[in-house]
Protein backbone atom coordinates (compact mmCIF):
# COMPACT_ATOMS: atom_id res chain seq x y z
CA UNK A 1 0.00 0.00 0.00
CA UNK A 2 1.10 3.42 -0.85
CA UNK A 3 2.25 5.79 2.25
CA UNK A 4 -0.21 8.85 2.23
CA UNK A 5 1.70 11.84 1.68
CA UNK A 6 1.50 14.99 3.69
CA UNK A 7 1.73 17.68 1.72
CA UNK A 8 3.82 20.58 2.90
CA UNK A 9 1.97 22.94 4.71
CA UNK A 10 2.79 26.13 3.03
CA UNK A 11 2.18 24.60 -0.50
CA UNK A 12 -0.84 25.72 -2.22
CA UNK A 13 -3.67 23.81 -4.19
CA UNK A 14 -2.55 23.01 -7.71
CA UNK A 15 -3.07 26.08 -10.06
CA UNK A 16 -4.78 24.48 -13.57
CA UNK A 17 -4.25 27.38 -15.38
CA UNK A 18 -2.79 27.28 -18.27
CA UNK A 19 1.28 28.51 -18.75
CA UNK A 20 2.41 30.46 -21.16
CA UNK A 21 5.98 30.06 -22.85
CA UNK A 22 8.07 33.05 -23.41
CA UNK A 23 7.89 34.69 -26.51
CA UNK A 24 9.07 37.81 -25.96
CA UNK A 25 13.05 38.97 -26.00
CA UNK A 26 14.18 39.32 -22.52
CA UNK A 27 11.15 37.00 -21.20
CA UNK A 28 13.53 35.11 -18.84
CA UNK A 29 15.90 37.65 -17.56
CA UNK A 30 16.61 37.69 -14.21
CA UNK A 31 16.02 33.91 -14.23
CA UNK A 32 18.81 33.49 -12.04
CA UNK A 33 18.20 35.76 -9.38
CA UNK A 34 14.47 34.57 -9.01
CA UNK A 35 15.74 30.86 -8.99
CA UNK A 36 18.00 32.27 -6.09
CA UNK A 37 15.15 33.63 -4.20
CA UNK A 38 13.36 30.68 -4.95
CA UNK A 39 16.07 28.99 -2.98
CA UNK A 40 15.88 30.90 -0.24
CA UNK A 41 12.46 30.94 0.44
CA UNK A 42 12.59 27.34 0.20
CA UNK A 43 15.13 27.09 2.91
CA UNK A 44 13.69 29.71 4.63
CA UNK A 45 10.13 28.22 5.00
CA UNK A 46 11.91 24.38 6.11
CA UNK A 47 12.21 24.18 9.75
CA UNK A 48 15.27 21.66 9.03
CA UNK A 49 19.17 23.23 9.72
CA UNK A 50 20.78 23.86 6.39
CA UNK A 51 23.45 21.59 6.65
CA UNK A 52 20.62 18.12 6.97
CA UNK A 53 19.21 19.61 3.95
CA UNK A 54 22.58 19.34 1.85
CA UNK A 55 23.23 16.26 3.46
CA UNK A 56 19.53 14.79 2.54
CA UNK A 57 20.83 15.83 -1.27
CA UNK A 58 23.86 14.55 -0.72
CA UNK A 59 22.28 11.41 -0.46
CA UNK A 60 20.21 11.89 -3.68
CA UNK A 61 23.17 12.78 -6.16
CA UNK A 62 26.06 10.64 -4.05
CA UNK A 63 27.96 14.21 -4.66
CA UNK A 64 28.76 15.93 -1.45
CA UNK A 65 26.42 19.26 -1.20
CA UNK A 66 27.89 21.87 1.83
CA UNK A 67 25.29 24.07 4.08
CA UNK A 68 28.08 27.12 2.18
CA UNK A 69 26.72 25.60 -1.46
CA UNK A 70 23.10 26.13 -0.38
CA UNK A 71 23.75 29.68 1.21
CA UNK A 72 25.68 30.33 -1.97
CA UNK A 73 22.50 29.39 -4.21
CA UNK A 74 20.11 31.38 -2.27
CA UNK A 75 21.99 34.50 -2.59
CA UNK A 76 20.65 36.36 -5.56
CA UNK A 77 23.64 38.60 -5.52
CA UNK A 78 26.32 35.66 -5.46
CA UNK A 79 25.66 35.29 -9.61
CA UNK A 80 28.54 33.14 -10.00
CA UNK A 81 26.93 30.42 -7.83
CA UNK A 82 23.82 29.40 -9.74
CA UNK A 83 22.45 25.76 -8.26
CA UNK A 84 22.25 23.52 -11.28
CA UNK A 85 18.84 22.04 -12.47
CA UNK A 86 19.73 18.39 -11.08
CA UNK A 87 20.63 20.34 -7.27
CA UNK A 88 17.60 22.47 -7.58
CA UNK A 89 15.55 18.87 -8.15
CA UNK A 90 17.22 17.17 -5.13
CA UNK A 91 16.29 20.69 -3.69
CA UNK A 92 12.44 20.40 -4.46
CA UNK A 93 12.24 16.50 -3.49
CA UNK A 94 14.09 16.55 -0.15
CA UNK A 95 12.26 19.59 1.18
CA UNK A 96 8.84 18.63 -0.83
CA UNK A 97 8.07 22.00 -2.41
CA UNK A 98 7.05 21.11 -5.56
CA UNK A 99 4.46 23.87 -5.38
CA UNK A 100 7.74 26.64 -5.69
CA UNK A 101 9.18 24.28 -8.58
CA UNK A 102 5.72 24.46 -10.23
CA UNK A 103 5.90 28.18 -10.28
CA UNK A 104 9.19 28.79 -11.41
CA UNK A 105 8.59 26.39 -14.27
CA UNK A 106 5.95 28.40 -15.05
CA UNK A 107 7.65 30.81 -16.86
CA UNK A 108 8.78 28.84 -19.58
CA UNK A 109 5.01 27.50 -20.31
CA UNK A 110 5.56 23.97 -17.99
CA UNK A 111 3.54 23.22 -14.69
CA UNK A 112 4.25 20.47 -12.31
CA UNK A 113 1.78 17.47 -11.30
CA UNK A 114 3.30 16.28 -7.55
CA UNK A 115 2.48 12.58 -6.67
CA UNK A 116 -1.16 12.18 -6.88
CA UNK A 117 -2.26 14.81 -8.45
CA UNK A 118 -1.47 13.38 -11.90
CA UNK A 119 -4.79 11.49 -10.66
CA UNK A 120 -6.88 14.31 -10.61
CA UNK A 121 -5.67 15.06 -13.92
CA UNK A 122 -6.39 11.84 -15.52
CA UNK A 123 -9.56 11.87 -14.00
CA UNK A 124 -10.20 15.42 -15.86
CA UNK A 125 -8.66 13.86 -19.67
CA UNK A 126 -11.02 10.96 -19.39
CA UNK A 127 -14.20 13.15 -18.49
CA UNK A 128 -12.93 15.45 -21.93
CA UNK A 129 -12.98 12.23 -23.44
CA UNK A 130 -16.40 10.90 -22.53
CA UNK A 131 -17.64 14.23 -23.37
CA UNK A 132 -16.15 14.68 -26.80
CA UNK A 133 -17.68 10.34 -27.37
CA UNK A 134 -20.62 11.51 -26.38
CA UNK A 135 -21.20 14.72 -28.47
CA UNK A 136 -20.13 12.64 -31.48
CA UNK A 137 -22.65 9.96 -30.43
CA UNK A 138 -25.37 12.30 -30.04
CA UNK A 139 -24.48 13.80 -33.92
CA UNK A 140 -24.33 9.71 -35.07
CA UNK A 141 -27.73 8.77 -33.32
CA UNK A 142 -29.51 12.33 -35.03
CA UNK A 143 -28.43 10.72 -38.75
CA UNK A 144 -30.41 7.85 -37.20
CA UNK A 145 -28.66 5.55 -39.63
CA UNK A 146 -30.64 2.04 -40.45
CA UNK A 147 -29.04 -0.90 -41.36
CA UNK A 148 -31.73 -2.51 -44.21
CA UNK A 149 -29.87 -5.14 -45.61
CA UNK A 150 -31.30 -8.88 -46.26
CA UNK A 151 -34.49 -6.88 -45.48
CA UNK A 152 -37.90 -8.86 -47.25
CA UNK A 153 -40.72 -6.36 -48.34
Amino acid sequence: MAKARIPHPDQLPFDWSVPMRPTLPAALAGVDARTARTVAEILKKDDRDRSVIAAEMSVLLNYKIGKGMLDAYAAPSREEHNISFGRMKALVAVTHRADLLDRELRDIGVSVLDGDEIYAAQASHIRSEISQLSQQLKIIERLHPTITRNRRK
